[in-house]
């Protein structure tokens, strides 16, 4: 293959990147009418429900083809693209792709690429918002029902992923049930990864600048610096 050329699964992920988060957009939306809406007509969470199978039939449809583009052994794949992998498994970790998506996005619109603090800030401050919003979804669907239960409404569910995803953990909110300990512990991990992301991030950028400033020395000390003729 000619060096210049882009590999078939690599121009087939260009391609679909944008599509993809999309449909994950719509998996969640539909996933949140089954959840939120319990009460309402069953028509409307049907409806919901076969736009978060046909989506998530879509995510396996990428995976499959993806894998056999890349022509590489499925064991190897698999590593390589474990959180593809993952994604596919669970669609509502579909966030933690956006990186992809946001680098997609600014190749279509033919931006160029913005800093490194800035691509890692944008790409925390958006996977933490979906993120949790899915988390809220899963805890509260989980927990609503469970006697004993503290997470009672939608609001005591994102009040929880707000604690747990600042690490905050005020304790007068927790899940009970096992799949809500469960989603517990992901917040957790993916919390403290998102947030240390971000006070790296804008540490490294606040030495950056002190540095400059520093090289750039006190006001007035060029000329203080110029021989007099």
């Amino acid at each position: 293959m000619h060096p210049d050329v882009e590999p078939r699964d690599k121009a087939w992920e260009r391609r679909t990147e944008l599509p993809l988060f999309y449909a994950s957009l719509i998996f969640i939306a539909g996933y949140a009418v089954r959840v939120l809406a319990h009460k309402a007509d069953h028509i409307w969470r049907d409806i919901a429900g076969l736009l978060v199978l046909l989506m998530w039939i879509c995510f396996i449809v990428d995976y499959v083809v993806r894998l056999v583009l890349s022509r590489q052994k499925p064991h190897r794949f698999v590593r390589l693209h474990w959180l593809d992998t993952l994604v596919v498994i669970l669609p509502l970790l579909r966030p933690l792709r956006m990186v992809k998506v946001h680098d997609a996005v600014q190749a279509r619109q033919n931006r160029p690429r913005r800093g490194l603090y800035e691509r890692v800030i944008t790409y925390a401050g958006l996977s933490a918002v979906l993120l949790g919003f899915s988390g809220a979804l899963c805890v509260y669907h989980e927990e609503r029902l469970i006697p004993g239960s503290t997470i009672r409404t939608f609001g005591d569910s994102l009040w929880w992923v707000s604690q747990t995803l600042t690490t905050v953990g005020y304790g007068d909110i927790t899940p009970v049930s096992p799949v809500g300990r469960l989603i517990a512990v992901v917040m957790m991990v993916f919390g403290v990864a998102l947030l240390g992301a971000v006070t790296g991030s804008f540490s490294s950028w606040l030495i950056q600048v002190f540095r400059r400033e520093d090289e750039k020395g006190p006001p007035g000390n060029e000329s203080s610096r110029e021989t007099p003729s």
